[in-house]
């Protein structure tokens, strides 16, 4: 978790301030600590200092390969805890700015699905949200499948999560480019945006194209980049800022 600067000295302030928080979620093979060990410390006190973000809380969970959704089989209920156990812990015992507008998500790769499963499922808790080289697959489970028993990279990605075989009932609940269909009245009042490299190692600036599409067919208002890149942490590095800066720009504008 990474605390505005000065939030303990804040705290003797009566009344004390409250902050918004951005859930920041890791991808696959990295953990909790990821952005706070690769530079993005220093990155975001940078971006503070020269008055490109506001004060905010950045809670960064762990999730392992879990792509932050319940399991398929039922044995990791990820995403109850993290909305109905995790959110609500952090909300109680940090002075979080209370309601949606004061709570956002982002992520990379796997945690960039995360973010955009979590909050085109459940837009009422989110005021915004952002993805970096997010996972959305447009293969069909079946391709997928057989991915997955090839041995090929995105195959290794997906693990057993959504089930093996794929269980198409969970993976309709689950898929971003679905829940944004059923929920689009929900998205027209949540910030979007996101960006995936061109030349990305497991293909997935298709699905970023194809999720750019569909969002400018249904008329929801969104921010996307296709920028040079590949699936990297430098690629992630490069523009994580503007990320960062995309949420500042909401939360000020919903105060």
């Amino acid at each position: 978790m990474l605390l505005p600067s000065g939030y303990d000295r804040d705290g003797s302030k009566q009344p004390a301030p409250r902050y918004p928080v951005l859930y920041f979620l890791h991808g696959l093979g990295e953990n909790e600590q990821t952005l706070f060990n690769t530079g993005g410390w220093n990155l975001i006190e940078d971006l503070r200092q020269q008055h490109k973000i506001s004060d905010l809380l950045i809670v960064a969970p762990e999730a392992r390969r879990s792509f932050y959704i319940n399991s398929a089989d039922g044995h990791v209920l990820y995403s109850d805890f993290f909305l109905r156990e995790f959110m609500p812990s952090i909300e109680r015992k940090y002075r979080v700015r209370p309601g949606r507008g004061g709570r956002a998500i982002t992520g990379v790769s796997m945690g960039g699905y995360g973010a955009l499963r979590m909050a085109f499922a459940h837009p009422e808790l989110f005021s915004s949200v952002s993805a970096q080289s997010a996972a959305l697959m447009i293969d069909s489970p079946q391709e997928l499948d057989r991915a997955m028993h090839s041995g090929s990279p995105l195959g290794n990605v997906l693990g057993t999560v959504f089930g093996d075989p794929i269980d198409l009932a969970h993976w309709r609940e689950n898929n971003p480019f679905v829940l944004a269909e059923e929920h689009k009245a929900g998205l027209r009042r949540l910030a979007i945006y996101f960006n995936c490299g061109q030349e990305d190692d497991f293909g997935f600036e298709k699905g970023a194209e194809a999720l750019d599409r569909q969002l400018q067919a249904e008329g929801i208002r969104h921010e996307y980049h296709l920028y040079p890149g590949d699936h990297s942490l430098a690629y992630f590095m490069a523009h994580i800022g503007e990320t960062l800066e995309f949420h500042s720009r909401v939360f000020a504008g919903g105060k």
